[in-house]
Protein backbone atom coordinates (compact mmCIF):
# COMPACT_ATOMS: atom_id res chain seq x y z
CA UNK A 1 0.00 0.00 0.00
CA UNK A 2 1.46 3.35 -1.01
CA UNK A 3 2.04 5.81 1.74
CA UNK A 4 3.77 9.15 2.61
CA UNK A 5 1.74 12.02 1.56
CA UNK A 6 2.75 15.36 -0.57
CA UNK A 7 4.23 17.92 1.69
CA UNK A 8 3.68 20.92 -0.49
CA UNK A 9 0.63 23.56 -0.17
CA UNK A 10 -1.93 21.92 -1.88
CA UNK A 11 -2.90 24.78 -4.87
CA UNK A 12 -5.36 27.06 -4.51
CA UNK A 13 -8.99 25.71 -4.04
CA UNK A 14 -7.94 22.34 -2.83
CA UNK A 15 -10.08 19.94 -0.75
CA UNK A 16 -7.93 18.37 1.89
CA UNK A 17 -9.30 16.04 4.57
CA UNK A 18 -6.89 13.87 7.33
CA UNK A 19 -8.48 11.35 9.34
CA UNK A 20 -6.00 10.54 11.61
CA UNK A 21 -5.18 7.93 14.47
CA UNK A 22 -7.15 5.40 13.36
CA UNK A 23 -6.49 2.16 15.48
CA UNK A 24 -6.99 0.30 11.90
CA UNK A 25 -7.20 1.00 8.02
CA UNK A 26 -8.43 -2.11 6.41
CA UNK A 27 -8.97 -2.24 2.54
CA UNK A 28 -9.09 -5.25 -0.06
CA UNK A 29 -5.42 -6.52 -1.63
CA UNK A 30 -3.95 -6.75 -4.89
CA UNK A 31 -5.14 -3.63 -7.44
CA UNK A 32 -7.53 -6.46 -9.86
CA UNK A 33 -10.89 -7.30 -9.66
CA UNK A 34 -13.02 -9.11 -9.27
CA UNK A 35 -11.45 -11.24 -6.22
CA UNK A 36 -11.74 -14.88 -6.52
CA UNK A 37 -10.55 -17.93 -4.16
CA UNK A 38 -8.57 -17.22 -1.78
CA UNK A 39 -7.24 -13.53 -2.89
CA UNK A 40 -10.80 -12.51 -2.31
CA UNK A 41 -9.58 -13.21 1.64
CA UNK A 42 -6.27 -11.18 1.49
CA UNK A 43 -6.49 -7.98 3.14
CA UNK A 44 -4.09 -5.09 3.89
CA UNK A 45 -3.96 -3.94 7.53
CA UNK A 46 -2.41 -1.23 8.87
CA UNK A 47 -2.89 -0.72 12.69
CA UNK A 48 -2.27 3.43 13.95
CA UNK A 49 -2.87 4.79 11.25
CA UNK A 50 -3.93 8.27 8.70
CA UNK A 51 -6.15 8.69 5.81
CA UNK A 52 -5.01 12.13 3.63
CA UNK A 53 -7.93 12.69 0.86
CA UNK A 54 -7.30 15.76 -1.79
CA UNK A 55 -10.11 16.82 -3.95
CA UNK A 56 -12.00 13.74 -3.67
CA UNK A 57 -9.45 10.98 -4.11
CA UNK A 58 -7.18 9.25 -1.77
CA UNK A 59 -4.10 10.87 -1.62
CA UNK A 60 -2.35 8.68 0.83
CA UNK A 61 -2.16 6.66 3.86
CA UNK A 62 -0.25 5.36 6.19
CA UNK A 63 1.07 4.55 9.75
CA UNK A 64 0.81 7.82 11.96
CA UNK A 65 4.64 8.04 12.26
CA UNK A 66 4.78 8.08 8.68
CA UNK A 67 2.47 11.66 8.40
CA UNK A 68 4.58 14.62 6.76
CA UNK A 69 3.81 17.93 8.41
CA UNK A 70 0.66 19.37 5.94
CA UNK A 71 0.80 22.72 4.90
CA UNK A 72 -2.18 25.04 4.10
CA UNK A 73 -5.99 24.52 5.43
CA UNK A 74 -6.57 20.62 6.22
CA UNK A 75 -10.02 19.54 7.57
CA UNK A 76 -9.15 16.86 10.09
CA UNK A 77 -11.24 13.96 11.53
CA UNK A 78 -10.85 12.22 14.88
CA UNK A 79 -10.24 8.52 14.27
CA UNK A 80 -9.02 7.40 18.08
CA UNK A 81 -10.62 3.72 18.64
CA UNK A 82 -12.15 3.76 15.54
CA UNK A 83 -10.97 1.54 12.47
CA UNK A 84 -11.65 2.56 8.48
CA UNK A 85 -13.05 0.58 5.41
CA UNK A 86 -13.74 1.27 2.13
CA UNK A 87 -17.22 2.60 1.13
CA UNK A 88 -19.38 -0.08 0.72
CA UNK A 89 -21.21 -1.05 -2.34
CA UNK A 90 -24.86 -2.35 -2.59
CA UNK A 91 -24.79 -3.49 -6.25
CA UNK A 92 -28.62 -5.06 -5.71
CA UNK A 93 -31.48 -2.80 -4.50
CA UNK A 94 -35.08 -2.00 -5.92
CA UNK A 95 -35.68 1.78 -3.93
CA UNK A 96 -38.03 2.86 -6.69
CA UNK A 97 -41.46 2.16 -4.85
CA UNK A 98 -44.09 3.71 -3.30
CA UNK A 99 -46.40 2.47 -0.17
CA UNK A 100 -45.39 -1.17 1.80
CA UNK A 101 -46.43 -4.52 2.01
CA UNK A 102 -46.72 -4.86 5.63
CA UNK A 103 -50.16 -6.77 5.65
CA UNK A 104 -47.96 -9.00 2.90
CA UNK A 105 -45.45 -9.92 5.40
CA UNK A 106 -47.98 -11.20 7.83
CA UNK A 107 -50.01 -13.45 5.51
CA UNK A 108 -46.53 -14.74 4.84
CA UNK A 109 -45.67 -15.02 8.61
CA UNK A 110 -49.43 -17.07 8.79
CA UNK A 111 -47.79 -19.66 6.15
CA UNK A 112 -48.68 -17.83 2.45
CA UNK A 113 -45.89 -18.76 0.19
CA UNK A 114 -44.53 -16.17 -2.21
CA UNK A 115 -46.26 -18.13 -5.48
CA UNK A 116 -49.51 -17.69 -3.70
CA UNK A 117 -49.41 -13.77 -2.76
CA UNK A 118 -48.10 -13.28 -6.67
CA UNK A 119 -51.20 -15.15 -7.37
CA UNK A 120 -53.58 -13.11 -5.35
CA UNK A 121 -52.46 -10.31 -7.48
CA UNK A 122 -49.97 -9.46 -3.84
CA UNK A 123 -46.52 -9.67 -4.75
CA UNK A 124 -44.76 -7.62 -7.07
CA UNK A 125 -48.15 -6.34 -8.67
CA UNK A 126 -49.21 -4.84 -5.34
CA UNK A 127 -46.10 -2.38 -5.31
CA UNK A 128 -46.83 -1.65 -9.22
CA UNK A 129 -49.75 -0.72 -8.23
CA UNK A 130 -48.83 1.93 -5.59
CA UNK A 131 -45.50 3.37 -8.06
CA UNK A 132 -47.57 4.35 -10.80
CA UNK A 133 -50.18 6.13 -8.56
CA UNK A 134 -46.99 7.77 -6.62
CA UNK A 135 -46.04 10.14 -9.40
CA UNK A 136 -42.34 10.80 -10.43
CA UNK A 137 -41.87 13.80 -8.32
CA UNK A 138 -42.48 11.59 -5.35
CA UNK A 139 -40.39 8.79 -6.42
CA UNK A 140 -37.37 10.92 -6.74
CA UNK A 141 -38.24 12.23 -2.80
CA UNK A 142 -38.38 8.22 -1.98
CA UNK A 143 -35.54 6.87 -3.90
CA UNK A 144 -33.51 9.90 -2.02
CA UNK A 145 -34.38 8.93 0.87
CA UNK A 146 -33.90 5.39 0.86
CA UNK A 147 -30.07 6.27 -0.46
CA UNK A 148 -29.83 8.67 2.46
CA UNK A 149 -31.08 5.75 4.69
CA UNK A 150 -28.42 3.36 3.10
CA UNK A 151 -25.44 5.81 3.45
CA UNK A 152 -25.98 5.37 7.16
CA UNK A 153 -25.04 2.25 7.44
CA UNK A 154 -22.08 2.74 5.09
CA UNK A 155 -22.92 2.19 1.45
CA UNK A 156 -21.11 4.84 -0.51
CA UNK A 157 -22.78 3.71 -3.75
CA UNK A 158 -25.83 1.83 -4.78
CA UNK A 159 -27.45 0.17 -7.46
CA UNK A 160 -31.17 0.73 -8.14
CA UNK A 161 -33.52 -1.00 -10.42
CA UNK A 162 -37.02 -0.09 -11.89
CA UNK A 163 -39.19 -3.34 -12.20
CA UNK A 164 -42.28 -1.64 -10.38
CA UNK A 165 -43.75 0.58 -13.26
CA UNK A 166 -43.99 -1.92 -15.85
CA UNK A 167 -45.72 0.77 -18.23
CA UNK A 168 -43.76 3.63 -19.86
CA UNK A 169 -43.89 6.31 -17.78
CA UNK A 170 -43.13 4.88 -14.78
CA UNK A 171 -40.39 2.93 -15.66
CA UNK A 172 -38.87 5.90 -17.08
CA UNK A 173 -39.49 7.44 -13.53
CA UNK A 174 -38.28 5.07 -11.59
CA UNK A 175 -34.69 4.97 -13.45
CA UNK A 176 -34.45 8.94 -13.20
CA UNK A 177 -35.14 9.13 -9.39
CA UNK A 178 -32.64 6.73 -8.91
CA UNK A 179 -29.79 8.39 -11.13
CA UNK A 180 -30.75 11.86 -9.57
CA UNK A 181 -30.45 10.19 -6.23
CA UNK A 182 -26.87 9.50 -7.67
CA UNK A 183 -27.47 6.12 -7.85
CA UNK A 184 -26.34 3.30 -10.94
CA UNK A 185 -30.14 2.79 -12.78
CA UNK A 186 -30.64 -0.20 -13.80
CA UNK A 187 -33.83 -1.33 -16.49
CA UNK A 188 -36.10 -4.47 -14.54
CA UNK A 189 -38.32 -4.10 -17.38
CA UNK A 190 -38.87 -7.47 -16.89
CA UNK A 191 -39.55 -7.98 -13.35
CA UNK A 192 -43.57 -9.35 -13.15
CA UNK A 193 -46.23 -9.50 -16.47
CA UNK A 194 -48.43 -6.20 -15.69
CA UNK A 195 -52.10 -7.01 -15.37
CA UNK A 196 -53.37 -4.89 -18.46
CA UNK A 197 -50.65 -7.42 -20.27
CA UNK A 198 -51.95 -10.49 -22.21
CA UNK A 199 -49.27 -12.75 -21.57
CA UNK A 200 -45.20 -12.60 -20.73
CA UNK A 201 -44.58 -12.92 -24.49
CA UNK A 202 -46.50 -10.05 -25.48
CA UNK A 203 -45.23 -8.26 -22.58
CA UNK A 204 -41.82 -8.48 -23.64
CA UNK A 205 -42.44 -7.40 -27.61
CA UNK A 206 -44.13 -4.18 -25.99
CA UNK A 207 -41.33 -3.31 -23.49
CA UNK A 208 -38.69 -3.79 -26.13
CA UNK A 209 -40.46 -1.69 -28.44
CA UNK A 210 -41.74 1.47 -26.64
CA UNK A 211 -39.90 1.27 -23.30
CA UNK A 212 -36.41 -0.02 -24.52
CA UNK A 213 -35.26 2.91 -26.45
CA UNK A 214 -35.67 5.44 -23.73
CA UNK A 215 -34.18 3.24 -20.86
CA UNK A 216 -30.87 2.75 -22.58
CA UNK A 217 -30.72 6.49 -22.67
CA UNK A 218 -30.76 6.36 -18.34
CA UNK A 219 -29.67 3.18 -17.46
CA UNK A 220 -27.04 1.27 -17.37
CA UNK A 221 -27.96 -2.23 -17.01
CA UNK A 222 -31.06 -4.14 -17.73
CA UNK A 223 -31.89 -7.21 -15.84
CA UNK A 224 -35.06 -10.05 -15.98
CA UNK A 225 -36.15 -12.01 -13.46
CA UNK A 226 -36.59 -15.43 -14.62
CA UNK A 227 -38.71 -17.77 -12.38
CA UNK A 228 -41.51 -19.60 -12.38
CA UNK A 229 -44.96 -17.32 -13.12
CA UNK A 230 -42.83 -14.55 -14.48
CA UNK A 231 -40.12 -14.78 -17.61
CA UNK A 232 -38.95 -18.55 -19.27
CA UNK A 233 -35.33 -18.54 -20.31
CA UNK A 234 -36.58 -18.03 -24.07
CA UNK A 235 -38.49 -14.90 -23.01
CA UNK A 236 -35.32 -13.50 -20.97
CA UNK A 237 -33.11 -14.31 -23.87
CA UNK A 238 -34.90 -12.16 -26.62
CA UNK A 239 -35.27 -9.57 -23.77
CA UNK A 240 -31.49 -9.22 -22.80
CA UNK A 241 -30.20 -9.31 -26.33
CA UNK A 242 -32.25 -6.86 -27.46
CA UNK A 243 -31.03 -4.77 -24.42
CA UNK A 244 -27.69 -5.58 -25.34
CA UNK A 245 -28.25 -4.39 -28.59
CA UNK A 246 -29.33 -0.80 -27.37
CA UNK A 247 -25.89 -0.75 -25.29
CA UNK A 248 -26.68 -2.03 -21.80
CA UNK A 249 -24.84 -4.45 -19.52
CA UNK A 250 -26.76 -7.67 -18.77
CA UNK A 251 -28.28 -8.62 -15.61
CA UNK A 252 -30.00 -11.61 -14.48
CA UNK A 253 -32.58 -12.26 -10.81
CA UNK A 254 -32.00 -16.20 -10.99
CA UNK A 255 -32.11 -19.69 -9.01
CA UNK A 256 -34.23 -17.66 -6.45
CA UNK A 257 -36.72 -20.32 -5.69
CA UNK A 258 -35.68 -22.68 -8.84
CA UNK A 259 -33.48 -23.85 -11.61
CA UNK A 260 -34.62 -22.85 -14.89
CA UNK A 261 -31.66 -22.26 -16.72
CA UNK A 262 -31.08 -18.80 -16.12
CA UNK A 263 -27.09 -19.79 -14.75
CA UNK A 264 -26.20 -21.45 -18.42
CA UNK A 265 -28.20 -18.09 -19.83
CA UNK A 266 -25.91 -16.00 -18.01
CA UNK A 267 -22.86 -17.80 -18.81
CA UNK A 268 -24.25 -18.18 -23.02
CA UNK A 269 -24.48 -14.30 -23.04
CA UNK A 270 -22.11 -12.95 -20.93
CA UNK A 271 -24.32 -10.83 -18.54
CA UNK A 272 -22.49 -8.81 -15.78
CA UNK A 273 -23.81 -10.88 -12.55
CA UNK A 274 -26.45 -13.43 -12.08
CA UNK A 275 -28.28 -12.40 -8.52
CA UNK A 276 -30.32 -14.66 -5.58
CA UNK A 277 -29.12 -18.46 -6.40
CA UNK A 278 -31.17 -19.90 -3.27
CA UNK A 279 -31.68 -22.64 -5.45
CA UNK A 280 -28.69 -23.47 -7.23
CA UNK A 281 -26.79 -26.83 -7.40
CA UNK A 282 -23.72 -27.80 -7.54
CA UNK A 283 -23.45 -27.76 -11.54
CA UNK A 284 -24.64 -24.00 -11.46
CA UNK A 285 -21.84 -23.39 -8.81
CA UNK A 286 -19.54 -25.36 -11.25
CA UNK A 287 -20.39 -23.19 -14.31
CA UNK A 288 -20.06 -20.11 -12.71
CA UNK A 289 -16.73 -20.76 -10.71
CA UNK A 290 -15.18 -21.39 -15.12
CA UNK A 291 -16.94 -18.22 -16.19
CA UNK A 292 -16.41 -14.54 -15.69
CA UNK A 293 -20.06 -13.74 -14.33
CA UNK A 294 -19.95 -12.66 -11.34
CA UNK A 295 -23.03 -14.51 -8.27
CA UNK A 296 -24.15 -12.23 -6.41
CA UNK A 297 -25.53 -13.31 -3.09
CA UNK A 298 -28.68 -12.21 -1.77
CA UNK A 299 -29.01 -13.49 2.21
CA UNK A 300 -31.47 -10.97 3.04
CA UNK A 301 -33.76 -12.15 0.78
CA UNK A 302 -33.02 -16.11 1.40
CA UNK A 303 -33.94 -14.82 5.46
CA UNK A 304 -37.16 -13.31 4.55
CA UNK A 305 -38.58 -16.01 2.67
CA UNK A 306 -37.55 -18.71 4.63
CA UNK A 307 -35.69 -20.28 1.52
CA UNK A 308 -32.51 -21.89 1.59
CA UNK A 309 -29.21 -19.63 1.59
CA UNK A 310 -27.26 -19.32 -1.33
CA UNK A 311 -24.20 -21.71 -1.26
CA UNK A 312 -21.76 -19.16 -0.37
CA UNK A 313 -18.97 -21.35 0.89
CA UNK A 314 -19.10 -23.59 -2.16
CA UNK A 315 -19.29 -20.74 -4.74
CA UNK A 316 -15.98 -19.18 -3.35
CA UNK A 317 -14.44 -22.29 -2.69
CA UNK A 318 -14.69 -23.38 -6.28
CA UNK A 319 -13.42 -20.28 -7.81
CA UNK A 320 -16.45 -18.00 -8.53
CA UNK A 321 -16.56 -14.35 -8.30
CA UNK A 322 -19.30 -13.45 -5.73
CA UNK A 323 -20.54 -10.17 -4.26
CA UNK A 324 -22.78 -9.30 -1.32
CA UNK A 325 -25.99 -7.18 -1.96
CA UNK A 326 -29.04 -5.86 0.02
CA UNK A 327 -31.51 -6.25 -2.35
CA UNK A 328 -33.36 -4.02 -0.27
CA UNK A 329 -37.05 -3.87 -1.84
CA UNK A 330 -40.91 -3.75 0.43
CA UNK A 331 -42.40 -7.39 -0.52
CA UNK A 332 -38.97 -9.88 0.53
CA UNK A 333 -35.60 -7.36 1.65
CA UNK A 334 -36.96 -4.82 4.06
CA UNK A 335 -33.71 -3.80 5.01
CA UNK A 336 -30.71 -1.15 3.79
CA UNK A 337 -27.71 -2.26 5.99
CA UNK A 338 -24.96 -4.12 4.15
CA UNK A 339 -22.79 -4.56 7.73
CA UNK A 340 -26.74 -6.92 8.71
CA UNK A 341 -25.59 -8.89 4.96
CA UNK A 342 -21.54 -9.62 6.46
CA UNK A 343 -23.51 -11.02 9.27
CA UNK A 344 -25.63 -13.45 7.51
CA UNK A 345 -22.58 -14.21 5.19
CA UNK A 346 -20.58 -15.46 7.75
CA UNK A 347 -23.05 -16.95 10.02
CA UNK A 348 -25.23 -18.09 6.55
CA UNK A 349 -23.29 -18.51 4.00
CA UNK A 350 -19.75 -20.21 5.71
CA UNK A 351 -17.80 -16.30 4.60
CA UNK A 352 -14.95 -15.48 6.21
CA UNK A 353 -15.26 -11.12 7.36
CA UNK A 354 -12.34 -10.27 5.02
CA UNK A 355 -14.78 -12.48 2.03
CA UNK A 356 -17.38 -10.23 3.02
CA UNK A 357 -15.36 -7.00 3.14
CA UNK A 358 -14.17 -8.19 -0.81
CA UNK A 359 -17.40 -9.26 -1.74
CA UNK A 360 -18.87 -5.65 -1.09
CA UNK A 361 -16.74 -3.47 -2.06
CA UNK A 362 -13.79 -4.71 -5.01
CA UNK A 363 -16.25 -6.96 -6.63
CA UNK A 364 -19.35 -5.37 -6.33
CA UNK A 365 -17.73 -2.01 -7.62
CA UNK A 366 -16.57 -4.20 -10.63
CA UNK A 367 -20.56 -5.98 -10.84
CA UNK A 368 -21.45 -2.14 -11.77
CA UNK A 369 -18.62 -1.58 -14.03
CA UNK A 370 -16.93 1.01 -11.49
CA UNK A 371 -13.16 0.39 -11.39
CA UNK A 372 -12.80 3.98 -9.28
CA UNK A 373 -13.66 2.91 -6.03
CA UNK A 374 -13.70 -0.31 -3.84
CA UNK A 375 -10.28 -0.38 -1.89
CA UNK A 376 -8.78 2.87 -0.03
CA UNK A 377 -5.66 3.15 -2.09
CA UNK A 378 -4.18 6.34 -3.38
CA UNK A 379 -5.85 7.60 -6.39
CA UNK A 380 -9.26 6.23 -6.22
CA UNK A 381 -12.88 8.01 -5.30
CA UNK A 382 -12.14 8.64 -1.16
CA UNK A 383 -15.11 6.54 -0.19
CA UNK A 384 -14.79 5.45 3.59
CA UNK A 385 -16.62 3.54 6.36
CA UNK A 386 -15.16 4.95 10.09
CA UNK A 387 -16.21 1.58 12.35
CA UNK A 388 -17.17 2.18 15.79
CA UNK A 389 -14.82 -0.41 17.11
CA UNK A 390 -10.67 -1.16 17.04
CA UNK A 391 -11.01 -4.00 14.83
CA UNK A 392 -12.91 -3.45 11.67
CA UNK A 393 -14.49 -6.96 12.19
CA UNK A 394 -17.13 -5.52 14.42
CA UNK A 395 -19.32 -4.82 11.26
CA UNK A 396 -19.92 -8.60 10.82
CA UNK A 397 -19.67 -9.67 14.48
CA UNK A 398 -22.16 -6.92 16.10
CA UNK A 399 -25.39 -8.02 14.55
CA UNK A 400 -27.61 -5.13 13.68
CA UNK A 401 -24.88 -2.94 15.99
CA UNK A 402 -25.03 0.61 15.61
CA UNK A 403 -21.20 -0.01 14.03
CA UNK A 404 -21.23 2.90 11.27
CA UNK A 405 -19.30 6.36 13.10
CA UNK A 406 -19.11 8.12 10.08
CA UNK A 407 -19.21 8.26 6.47
CA UNK A 408 -16.76 9.93 3.73
CA UNK A 409 -18.08 10.07 0.05
CA UNK A 410 -16.07 11.37 -2.33
CA UNK A 411 -13.88 13.41 0.16
CA UNK A 412 -16.48 14.92 2.13
CA UNK A 413 -18.40 13.67 5.46
CA UNK A 414 -21.75 12.77 3.96
CA UNK A 415 -22.68 11.00 7.45
CA UNK A 416 -22.30 11.66 11.08
CA UNK A 417 -23.88 9.77 13.73
CA UNK A 418 -25.51 12.29 16.51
Amino acid sequence: MTTGADQSVPPDGARRLLVRDLAQVVTPAGTHAPLRGAALRDVDVIEDAFVLVRDGAFEAVGRMGDLPRLEGDVEEVDGHGLSAIPGLVDCHTHPAFAGDRANEFALRAGGATYEELLAAGGGILSTTRATRAAGAAELREIVARHRDAMLTHGTTTFEGKSGYGLDHDTELAQLEAVRAAGGVPTWLGAHAVPPEQPDADTYIDWAIEHVLPEAAEIAVAADVFVERGTFDVEQARRYLIACRAAGLALRIHGDQLSEMGAVPLAVELGARSIDHLEATGPEGVAELAASNVVAVMLPVAALYLARPMPRGRALVDAGAAIALATDFNPGSAFCESLPVVWTLACTQLGLAPEEALGASTVNAAHVLGLDDRGRIAVGLRADLVLIDAPDWRHVAYHFAGDVVRSVVREGRVAHLRA
